[in-house]
């Protein structure tokens, strides 16, 4: 499982939910990329991140729905509260390889991430 050993960080992340039938030729993907966000080392950054394996012998193809934090918002004057924005991410993984998958939702979590957006471009100049 190469794919998995990049590092996933799930700060930005509020839910992952993993769903296949187990029985399916192309669930691979799936099992892989919810391995790889399974972790200890990817759930200790954020032990709020709910991660559901929904697992149905149902014939379906394998799906993985990523929902992201909100963004913070001011209120008052130190007080900071993270809303859903309701963005989500949703994989059709039959025909994604592991690698791909962990990759659009590292690049989404990237995004998401102002740190380390900002960390970034520091280490860039």
């Amino acid at each position: 499982m190469a794919a998995g050993r990049g590092r996933v960080i799930l700060k930005t992340v509020k839910e992952i939910i993993v769903q296949f039938c187990p029985f399916e030729s192309n669930v691979r993907g799936a099992r892989e990329f919810l391995a790889a966000v399974g972790t200890e080392k990817a759930r200790l950054t954020n032990s709020n991140c709910r991660i559901v394996a929904d697992v149905k012998h149902d014939e379906m193809e394998p799906v993985i729905a990523v929902t992201f934090n909100g963004r913070g918002r001011r209120f008052g004057s130190n007080c900071l509260r993270n809303l859903d924005d309701g963005e989500r991410l949703v994989m059709k993984a039959a025909n994604l390889t592991t690698r791909e998958m962990l990759s659009f939702f590292t690049e989404r979590c990237f995004a998401k991430d102002p740190q380390a957006q900002e960390m970034a471009s520091k280490k860039s100049h």
